[in-house]
């Protein structure tokens, strides 16, 4: 008889940027969460119903309006908290009205009920993911990590074949590849990861062919 894995995962496209909003839940409790809630909350509500999740909490991975515009009026509707991202995002996230307007997306600032840290876990169900601090494209961005499931939920800090933008104000490209190559590499080649945009991948994949952090393209920039 198969076993049925401790996670499991729904990726739900958002926004007009087609944000990968992730349910993630426990299979033993059923309580999820949702990782960037950036927008078209009907559309996550009957993405929960349809799995039989119960939503317990929203997770951010950094402040901007795509990821995280409607995050305070979902977290307000649902009566459930907020976790995440790093304060350093605390001015992204104080803009998403004004964002928001800019963008065509609704957006409204919130103030999560908890701020993360390098090192800090959050639960979901029975499951703990681990919290990592990967500056760059924002100050503040953070990646949650389910070990046991060797899956990554990134952000914009890597994607398939590419890297996330660091010309967004306090980006910077010098933190954006510390972050990947030494707190995210070290998590194992066979890890697979859901980037804020486009299809899934895993680091070994990256490493052996990413343009900007393959191992080659890195090795070409140290000589």
């Amino acid at each position: 008889m198969t076993s049925i894995p401790p996670l499991k995962a729904a990726i739900i496209p958002v926004t007009a940027f087609q944000q990968n909003c992730t349910l993630i839940w426990c299979t033993r409790t059923m309580k999820g969460a949702f990782v960037d809630a950036g927008g078209d909350l009907d559309r996550l509500k009957a993405a929960a119903a349809q799995h039989g999740v119960t939503i317990e909490k929203l997770l951010v991975t950094h402040g901007h309006i795509d990821h995280c515009g409607g995050t305070g009026i979902f977290a307000a509707e649902l009566g459930v908290p907020i976790e995440g991202p790093h304060e350093e995002d605390r001015f992204w996230i104080a803009r998403l009205d004004e964002d928001g307007r800019a963008y065509g997306i609704p957006g409204k600032p919130f103030e999560p009920d908890r701020w993360l840290v390098d090192g800090d876990t959050v639960t979901v169900g029975d499951l703990t993911l681990d919290v990592i601090h990967c500056p760059g494209h924002t100050p503040g961005h953070v990646v949650f990590y389910h070990a046991p499931s060797k899956l990554a939920l990134v952000g914009d800090v890597i994607f398939q074949g590419s890297i996330g933008r660091t010309d967004f104000p306090r980006g910077n490209h010098d933190d954006l590849i510390s972050s990947i190559t030494q707190k995210l590499w070290p998590l194992g080649g066979e890890t697979a990861f859901v980037p804020g945009h486009g299809p899934m991948s895993n680091f070994a994949h990256e490493r052996a062919s990413n343009p900007f952090v393959g191992d080659r393209a890195l090795g070409r920039e140290i000589r």
